[in-house]
């Protein structure tokens, strides 16, 4: 083979193993150019989804550069969702799911939520989570994962796989080997999961062996720090964890996806480009990289660097063609999906259903439930994470407000509250006066500034409802309390209903 068309070649394999992103809800010309150079996959975001009919046709315009395009999504049909960014999601989240703990219910939802993705064209969902949530701190994963029980996790794990991939869509288990028991979040720094190898053969790998059972098709490797396994580098960079553990040990022969590459845990230290081929070294097959940085150039970049590294020999050709066919192998079981199912044939009414169920109550509830009159609503918000990102609406206040109309409400950032006494300006309650008060806190139980808020709240008014979104904590002494056990637009209706008493 020439030089040139050697070159050519190693380009050609090295686009297959990226999966960008990319900006708009029309396929740019480069993506396209990509494609028919080689590109197997491409990933969505919010950023790209406007409505049922625009996503279809958004992929029904890639695959006609490729019919085996491989369209990945991010999504967790919970506080993460991208298809329904604009508007929360209708479904009730992993860890809802968990508190259920019914694996049909889940079973069905992620079923449904597979029948969504398909009408879209979607191939590849990176979802579900199956970390174990087991660190209270946990600043990225809390209402993600299915809960704090190894046993639960595995079970719901595998019954959201079974659901998702029965519609055709493949499955992708994540954070692997688990970011369950963290306290960074990895978009900004490396966290480090310090257990021995007893404990994270205990709680964190018994999911992913769950996964594995259930036939899912793709396992992406997180960014953190797993010292009995690899004291120097993290998961995704990490031959020891994603050949030794995943491959050898646990006998996954799917695809193995990177959580996005230009993450800081990974990027700060190795550069977007330096961290992709170390990732393919380790043996990653496929990269995604876009959810930030979504322009031709990096996609320019990373090609360029698996080339270079290729030539140079940092990177064997044997491991980059294996990674390759790897991709293609899921390319062709992609393309065997056939026609996609018609855009209206989901209900989601499967989602309401189970957020009601996910509903928990303490208190003297029969006391002050139903609302007797409108409330006064007071949310306090925390910064969301850039997994969840921030144009997806959350809260109780519109529903509520749809159901007893006359309801007024606040939102309160910690921003808001006085610097020196946390306490929160009279302003907030006024409108309260001689009106039920309903208190929402999102994860109070990670927030000082909030449970400094809620506790002056509860104070001014003991009989205030709190409402908690995220992950449980103490019940608050004589007040009544309702657990959502997740952000979302159903969540948030399911709870509205109980506060009106339509349940």
């Amino acid at each position: 083979m020439s030089s040139s068309k050697h070159s050519k070649e190693l380009r050609r394999l090295a686009l297959s193993v990226l999966q960008p992103g990319f900006v708009g809800t029309v396929a740019p010309d480069w993506i396209l150019r990509d494609i028919g150079d080689g590109l197997a996959s491409v990933v969505l975001f919010a950023r790209n989804i406007a409505s049922p009919e625009q996503i279809a046709r958004l992929t029904d315009q890639l695959r006609r550069e490729n019919p085996a395009l491989i369209i990945a999504i991010d999504e967790e049909a919970g506080d993460v969702t991208r298809i329904e960014s604009a508007t929360g999601s209708t479904r009730p989240g992993n860890f809802a799911l968990g508190a259920v703990d019914d694996t049909d219910l889940t079973e069905s939802v992620a079923a449904d939520l597979g029948h969504q993705l398909r009408a879209a064209g979607v191939s590849l969902n990176y979802a579900p989570s199956v970390d174990v949530n087991s660190n209270p701190d946990n600043p990225i994963i809390g209402v993600r994962s299915f809960g704090l029980d190894p046993k639960v996790v595995s079970r719901h794990a595998a019954a959201w796989i079974r659901g998702l991939q029965s519609a055709g869509v493949a499955a992708c288990a994540k954070h692997f080997p688990g970011h369950g028991d963290v306290a960074v979040d990895s978009h900004h720094g490396l966290p480090s999961y310090n257990a021995g190898l007893d404990e994270i053969a205990a709680q964190a790998l018994p999911p992913f062996r769950a996964a594995l059972d259930a036939g899912v098709r793709a396992v992406m490797s997180g960014h953190l720090l797993v010292p009995a396994h690899d004291p120097h580098l993290p998961a995704t960079l990490s031959r020891r964890i994603l050949d030794d553990l995943l491959r050898q040990e646990l006998g996954f022969d799917g695809l193995i996806v990177t959580d996005a590459i230009e993450m800081g845990a990974v990027a700060d230290r190795h550069g977007i480009d330096g961290a992709t081929v170390r990732a393919v070294v380790a043996g990653a097959d496929a990269v995604c990289v876009g959810g930030e940085s979504a322009e031709e150039a990096t996609v320019e970049v990373l090609a360029g660097a698996l080339v270079d590294a290729a030539a140079a020999g940092d990177l064997t050709e044997e491991r980059l063609v294996e990674a390759a066919e790897r991709v293609r192998a899921f390319a062709d079981w992609s393309a065997g999906l056939g026609q996609a199912a018609p855009v209206n044939a989901v209900s989601g009414d499967i989602g309401f259903v189970a957020a009601r169920r996910a509903i928990r109550l303490t208190g003297p509830v029969q006391d002050a439930l139903p609302l007797a009159a409108p409330p006064h609503v007071v949310e306090l918000a925390p910064s969301t994470n850039l997994a969840i990102g921030k144009e997806t609406p959350w809260g109780l206040a519109v529903p509520l407000g749809e159901r007893l109309p006359g309801t007024t409400s606040v939102r309160v950032h910690h921003q808001q509250l006085d610097s020196r006494t946390a306490t929160l300006e009279g302003s907030v309650l006024a409108p309260a006066s001689g009106r039920p008060l309903v208190v929402v806190v999102r994860d109070a139980s990670r927030h000082t500034w909030m449970g400094r808020a809620l506790a002056d709240l509860l104070s001014a008014r003991p009989d205030a409802i709190v409402v908690e979104i995220g992950l449980p904590g103490a019940a608050v002494p004589a007040a009544v309390h309702i657990f959502t056990h997740g952000a979302t637009a159903a969540l948030g209706v399911a709870a509205a209903e109980v506060l009106v008493g339509a349940r």
